[in-house]
């Protein structure tokens, strides 16, 4: 092999910084030069996607419109630069990367029109699929395609690669609902294909490309051989080369156009808006799994359950279920069953009313004793089962691809056949794995469709790693194509499979596939090498390196589902910047290259690490569970600061006298002039760092009270310790007549008959989050030890149960009870889920609230309590807002104040909903969230028991 290829393929890929002239054109083209990114730590953040492939960019450009990616493409044909669009970064294949511009589409693309009541739908590249569907969803419809990476993949990366899913098949993917579409082509030219004299248009301004179409056209229909690989190839789901089917599919050129785009992975032009048909949402389901003795039953099945309607049908192999029965919550059909040969299909039925479900799942449930099958089936409308049951198909990914050995990639590839080969396509794969050494290779996908997905983990590097996937590559694609089928069903050719559109479509197909890339592009510089390539290695060279740097971390797979949760994100990094940037800082020292290392650490620090919000939301979306915060805050523990740490300590040691002598000095700020204020402040911070001194604010309130209570008498019944937040007693609450949370709780618990009981020494105490969060350890481990003393006394060793009225104190006060494995069963509940079912339903009638806007916290996420917050916002009013882009606020306890900057960032676009909502009241169920979303939105954000307290309060 190639001494470059594997040269190549052991490092990270070259960095090159562009050259002055291309980075004067490009800051030429956009409005605002500082959206031209050329700093080390920003190339290589943004030059990773989901792909196992890595190039460095040579300058990182985030665009505003659509207008400047118009300019932007011009300027990088002058330059003779290739340029190539982001957005979700989730594509898989190589499509998303390049050693040239990377223009970032996805923060700034993000509006969405909903059109004829739902029916239609105007929408941006940047915007998510959940975050459309969450749109779509007041009016009862939903997006076509259904991909299983919805919470992160963006309506751009779901055109580029016609994305379907497991339920939309080739009926409902992105080519079949796709009306019309904005595209800016590489020559610059916006044309909206929607628009009536669209056609004339493009004939006027690119008479080339629209006659050009006219010829493709004709050759393709005008031979036979061509017409019947189209319309098999696309009758099957196929993601492999251009969509060619276009030619026979349409008449005009405009049309034709339009859905080229579609899969042409941004090799053709930019979509900068598209309108899309939408299809009902179908709110009633019943799931079941259905377990086989192998893989030949479960395909045998299939014929007769399409036809009996299921919507669903995901295949899972022995493998798969082997690896299954180790996963959590794993239902006991699979966890108890001795697995050999078995196969299993998930299968679902939905319909839009109960009594059309059972109509519609009917059929299927009587098909269940004639398909021969290992164990009694079951279906269910259950959430909760069915959530086990896609937990398990889910899972696989996270099981396998968090289980890889460190240092090591996980390549995810998908292939379809016709459905009567599936079954025997899945046996000859699962031979080539045991055949390559491919162990614990997995074989699940959508079985409806012929379509399969399979997962290798290696570190491809080294000649005989290489050698080993160049010859399982040739093996697999031999197998595919000599059963008819395509060798990407839906994630798009990119490089991994561009060395292979000749052999699946034959040359004159392929030639008409370069003519039309040539057409579209004639100087080639957009998005180069996707799709069509000359290099028959193109597959394994440039293969990214993930060297081991830490543990929390070392399991991602860069597949960016963290990103639209962080609140850092259009700040500074996100957990996958984060994780990949300390990976290329690890891979500039293993290579030698020490300057790189020194650039990416000097902006390491403000950006990964002080502007990290710890705040854990990474975790809920991470498929392999990943909380990139936890390595953050490792990072600050080792960060030196024994001056902090000693001042801290003593904190913790005085920790009542410290949060007393905070409430009083914000009292008495908040009767001095601002200006005088902020004056000294900001010198300070100059002096000390803006990491060590908060920044005051103005909507900052006055102090609270002391936390202290009486001690009930012996004679009451205690059924609960009350654990107050300290971070009541600093900022106090929004309303200066309000008494605050604490009073309000205890009111609350009064009207029910609810005795609680303050531990004495309260005010000494906290949940340790504000050490844990700045990797102070001596603080720590004092204010551990003192909580813990004093909860051990008050719960007479955990007799009673603790309830905290902070959902991120409530968090804090479990990590600090799981920390100490000495400890005896504590149990913590936050206040609103104890309010939610013990107070709230045995309030007498009040009066509610017209409208309230609530906040949601990321702490109330991780808790699994946003059910109770919401009921508890029901029961104060008629009306409940929640913004659809709702996030983490950034404030983070003291993060917002120190960067404040932060919380702007993270609640900009959410705020603007809350703006426009012109709600009654604004609640959360955490006091520094309040603090955040109040300066956001300049309306007082109070917690939601506040509220009820007031309301019920007797007259």
């Amino acid at each position: 092999m190639d001494g470059a290829l594997i040269s190549r393929s052991t490092a990270l890929a070259p960095d090159v910084a562009a050259a002055p002239a291309t980075l004067d054109a490009l800051r030429g083209a956009v409005e605002d030069s500082t959206r031209v990114l050329t700093r080390a730590i920003d190339r290589h953040a943004n030059a990773h996607d989901a792909s196992h492939f890595l190039l460095i960019p040579q300058a990182v450009v985030v665009a505003a419109d659509a207008a400047e990616v118009g300019r932007l493409l011009q300027a990088s044909a002058a330059q003779g630069v290739p340029l190539t669009f982001r957005s979700g970064g989730t594509s898989l294949s190589g499509q998303a990367l390049t050693g040239g511009v990377l223009v970032d589409v996805r923060r700034n693309f993000k509006r969405i029109d909903v059109l004829d009541s739902g029916a239609r739908v105007r929408v941006q590249p940047g915007v998510t699929v959940r975050a459309l569907n969450a749109r779509l969803s007041r009016y009862g419809r939903k997006f076509g395609p259904d991909p299983a990476s919805e919470s992160a993949c963006t309506i751009g990366g779901v055109v580029a690669n016609n994305s379907s899913g497991m339920a939309c098949g080739t009926v409902d993917n992105t080519y079949q609902t796709l009306e019309s579409l904005t595209v800016v082509l590489p020559s610059g030219t916006v044309i909206d294909t929607g628009e009536a004299d669209a056609d004339a248009r493009l004939r006027a301004l690119e008479p080339e490309l629209h006659e050009g179409l006219v010829r493709l056209a004709r050759r393709v229909r005008s031979n036979p051989a061509s017409v019947a690989t189209i319309r098999h190839q696309f009758s099957m789901k196929n993601t492999m080369g251009y969509g060619v089917n276009s030619f026979l599919d349409f008449e005009r050129p405009v049309d034709m156009l339009a859905h080229l785009i579609v899969g042409s992975e941004g090799t053709l032009g930019f979509v900068a808006e598209a309108v899309f048909r939408t299809i009902p949402v179908q709110s009633h389901v019943t799931t079941g799994l259905l377990v086989f003795p192998d893989l030949e039953a479960s395909n045998a099945a299939l014929p007769a359950l399409v036809d009996a309607g299921a919507a669903t049908l995901e295949l899972m192999d022995a493998r798969s279920l082997r690896v299954g029965q180790g996963l959590p919550d794993t239902p006991a059909i699979i966890r108890d069953l001795p697995l050999k040969d078995h196969a299993a299909l998930l299968v679902e039925f939905q319909s839009d009313s109960a009594e059309r479900l059972m109509e519609t799942s009917a059929a299927g449930l009587d098909l269940l004793p004639t398909l021969g099958l290992s164990s009694p089936a079951r279906f269910s409308t259950d959430t909760s089962a069915r959530a086990e049951l896609w937990h398990l198909r889910k899972g696989l990914y996270a099981a396998v691809a968090g289980a890889r050995p460190t240092g090591t990639t996980a390549l995810l590839e998908d292939v379809v056949v016709p459905v009567p080969a599936l079954g025997r396509t899945c046996i000859d794969l699962i031979e080539l794995f045991d055949q390559y050494g491919y162990e614990d290779s997995v074989i699940f996908g959508h079985a409806k469709d012929g379509n399969i997905h399979f997962m290798l983990t290696d570190g491809f590097t080294g000649t005989e790693s290489l050698e080993r996937y160049r010859a399982f590559t040739e093996d697999m694609v031999d197998l595919v194509l000599g059963e008819g089928g395509s060798l990407k069903a839906e994630h798009g050719t990119g490089r991994v499979m561009a060395p292979y559109v000749r052999r699946q479509y034959g040359d004159e197909l392929y030639d008409v596939m370069r003519s039309l890339k040539t057409l579209f592009d004639p100087t080639g510089m957009l998005n180069p090498g996707v799709i069509m390539n000359d290099d028959p290695d193109v597959h394994l060279r440039d293969i990214k390196s993930t060297p081991p740097v830490a543990e929390e971390v070392d399991r991602c797979v860069s597949c960016g589902y963290c990103e639209p949760v962080c609140p850092s994100r259009e700040l500074t990094l996100t957990p996958r910047q984060r994780i990949v940037t300390l990976r290329a800082i690890e891979q500039a020292k293993l290579d030698g290259d020490t300057d790189l290392a020194a650039q990416l650490e000097q902006d390491y620090t403000y950006s990964a690490v002080e502007t990290c919000a710890v705040d854990g939301m990474c975790q809920t979306a991470c498929p392999v569970n990943i909380d990139t915060g936890s390595l953050v805050k490792r990072l600050r523990l080792a960060q030196p600061k024994p001056v902090q740490d000693a001042v801290w300590n003593t904190a913790a040691k005085n920790w009542g006298t410290v949060t007393r002598g905070a409430g009083l000095a914000l009292s008495a700020v908040a009767r001095v002039p601002v200006p005088l204020v902020l004056g000294p402040n900001r010198l300070a911070r100059t002096l000390l760092g803006t990491d060590t001194v908060p920044l005051y604010s103005p909507e900052l309130p006055a102090g609270g009270p002391t936390r202290q209570r009486p001690v009930p008498p012996a004679a009451a019944v205690v059924e609960a310790v009350y654990f107050p937040a300290c971070v009541s007693t600093m900022f106090g609450p929004a309303d200066a007549d309000s008494a605050g949370v604490q009073v309000s709780f205890e009111q609350l618990c009064a009207r029910v008959g609810v005795t609680l009981a303050v531990p004495p020494e309260i005010d000494g105490l906290c949940c340790g989050t504000p050490w844990a969060s700045k990797g102070l350890v001596a603080g720590q481990a004092t204010m551990r030890a003192n909580t813990l003393a004093a909860l051990r006394r008050a719960t007479r060793d955990g007799a009673l149960p603790i309830i905290c009225d902070a959902s991120s104190c409530t968090e804090g006060l479990r990590a600090t009870i799981e920390s100490d494995e000495s400890e005896p069963s504590l149990r913590v509940m936050d206040a609103v889920e104890f309010a939610a079912t013990s107070i709230l339903p045995h309030l007498p009638p009040y009066e509610k609230l017209e409208s309230l806007a609530l906040h949601p916290t990321c702490s109330s996420t991780r808790l699994g309590i946003n059910d109770s917050l919401r009921a508890l916002a029901d029961g104060v009013a008629e009306r409940v807002d929640v913004p659809e882009n709702w996030g983490c606020c950034g404030f983070a306890g003291d993060r917002g104040m120190l960067h404040p900057e932060l919380t702007a960032s993270a609640t900009r676009v959410q705020a603007a909903e809350v703006v426009e909502f012109g709600s009654a009241a604004h609640a959360s169920c955490n006091r520094t969230c309040e603090l955040g979303m109040t300066r956001a939105t300049e309306q007082p954000y109070s917690h939601v028991l506040e509220l009820l307290a007031d309301l019920t309060r007797p007259s």
